[in-house]
């Protein structure tokens, strides 16, 4: 037994050195306070964009211990100055996550708590935040109260949930799934195609509906492709629109599609992940039927300027998500609650939960509400003027977009495609700001997606004088 106790103790004293006394854990709070806060006063100055190889090397793990200093320097060579600066006011290319600071006071609150966000046994408070997130997104989108939801990593997670809960409402499985027809848009964003292989709908017909001059869903394509389905002897159970896509930043007609699936017995599901927070500004006439959906996906951490690592899920039909979801071991028995849609584990395949909703929360009881959707509304302001100034410089630029996201290209009569790809070289080889680009009926277009809290009419000046002088470059390089 002695020999025991002395092995206990002797690991004991190697252990204690995760558990920092109280002198180290404030040097090292101010050594990382320092960086953040420097970090966040270069902002303005840093390039949103810096393509560099990753130094392998410098960040293995070998097992030998470094300083504070060292850690930190090797993040900042390594991590923020290679790629998206995504904390930048620069970043309009891929819808940012803004990563306000209160978020991040809320992470650290999280992470050192450990609070367990999962059942309501383990921590009742850290729920009950999670839960009256939720509640408050309810109201936001006009959602009943006996609604369901969860927040989850983001909305790839959540559309997962979400459309889970519609394949089993409608009990598609087995020899019905190919029977079985999907209704959506080309401009859905690709995680729901995801989302249906990893529950076992590959193999469901999906039916593209045709689009409108605004690249929205025709009503009438919709009506008709249902009709012929339902003539063909198939199922279909399903529709899928968006609340903002991610390409053009359109919202689809809710209302007339709510209709639709209403009068055919079908699940209506809105990715609104991007689009969504839109609803508290002037635009939210646009999002008249969001409340008739089945289920709806938003994410805060695009909306809401949350760091990366939060979306939600609102579904209204709670027994089919418990259908998915819900099951119990015998060890947990004591944390079953007298109401089961209490505890997140069994509204999510998650069963290990981080406190997300803390992120959210202690932002709204700080800030309140108005200055995000202020936020919100310079937003969309910034890209009307972003199109207008680059109409000036020649530029053609698509239909107004409903929300933040559009696009431009440089018209060309011949070679216009390979003339807009070099010109998107030189954008990004200069990285002050940084914008992406896609493809839409065959032509290559520089695409903006204007959504950080941190970007301001400085921010799009400038990203207007790297445009021209990229311009200068591509035009200097073609016509040698």
């Amino acid at each position: 037994m002695e020999s025991l106790i002395n092995d206990i103790k002797k690991y004991e004293e190697i252990s204690e050195q995760l558990e920092i006394n109280l002198f180290d854990r404030k040097f090292l709070l101010d050594k990382i306070s320092i960086f953040a806060n420097d970090f966040i006063e270069k902002l303005p100055n840093l390039r949103s964009y810096t393509s560099k190889e990753i130094n392998h090397k410098k960040i293995s793990i070998d097992n030998n211990t470094k300083s504070i200093d060292e850690i930190i320097n090797i993040y900042n060579d390594e991590v923020i100055e290679s790629g998206i600066v995504a904390a930048s006011g620069g970043h309009v290319g891929y819808i940012p996550a803004g990563g306000i600071y209160a978020s991040s006071l809320a992470d650290f609150l999280a992470a050192v708590s450990n609070e367990y966000a999962g059942v309501s046994f383990a921590s009742p408070g850290a729920v009950a935040i999670e839960n009256e997130v939720l509640n408050w997104l309810k109201k936001v989108f006009s959602f009943p109260e006996d609604a369901v939801g969860n927040l989850a990593s983001g909305g790839s997670i959540s559309n997962l949930i979400a459309l889970t809960a519609a394949r089993d409402k409608h009990k598609i499985k087995n020899e019905k799934i190919p029977k079985s027809v999907i209704y959506l848009s080309d401009q859905a964003h690709h995680c729901i195609k995801k989302s249906l292989r990893i529950i076992g709908l590959e193999d469901v017909i999906l039916r593209y509906i045709e689009l409108d001059d605004d690249f929205k869903i025709s009503v009438e394509a919709l009506k008709k492709q249902i009709q012929i389905d339902k003539n063909e002897g198939l199922n279909p159970f399903l529709i899928i629109a968006s609340a903002g896509t991610t390409d053009v930043g359109v919202i689809d007609p809710l209302d007339s599609i709510a209709q639709i699936a209403k009068e055919n017995n079908l699940w209506f599901h809105i990715d609104a992940a991007y689009g969504g927070f839109f609803v508290l500004t002037s635009k939210k006439h646009l999002f008249k039927g969001i409340e008739k959906a089945d289920s709806i996906v938003v994410d805060p951490h695009k909306g809401m300027f949350i760091p990366y690592g939060v979306g939600a899920v609102l579904v209204k039909d709670a027994k089919a998500v418990l259908h998915s979801n819900l099951y119990t071991a015998s060890y947990m028995q004591d944390a079953i609650p007298k109401d089961i849609l209490e505890n997140p584990t069994n509204l999510s395949p998650e069963l290990t939960k981080h406190f997300r909703g803390l992120r959210i929360w202690l932002p709204l009881q700080y800030h309140g509400i108005e200055s995000f959707i202020a936020c919100l509304e310079e937003k969309l302001l910034l890209t009307e003027y972003f199109r207008e100034k680059l109409v000036e410089m020649g530029f053609k630029v698509g239909p107004k977009p409903d929300l933040s996201v559009s696009y431009f290209w440089y018209p060309r009569e011949k070679n216009q495609n390979e003339f807009n790809k070099k010109l998107m070289e030189y954008i990004h080889k200069d990285g002050s700001v940084f914008l992406s680009s896609t493809s839409l009926k065959g032509n290559f277009v520089i695409r903006m997606a204007i959504l950080s809290f941190r970007t301001k009419i400085t921010t799009i000046d400038r990203a207007l004088s790297m445009i021209k002088n990229s311009l200068n470059n591509t035009f200097q390089e073609l016509s040698a």
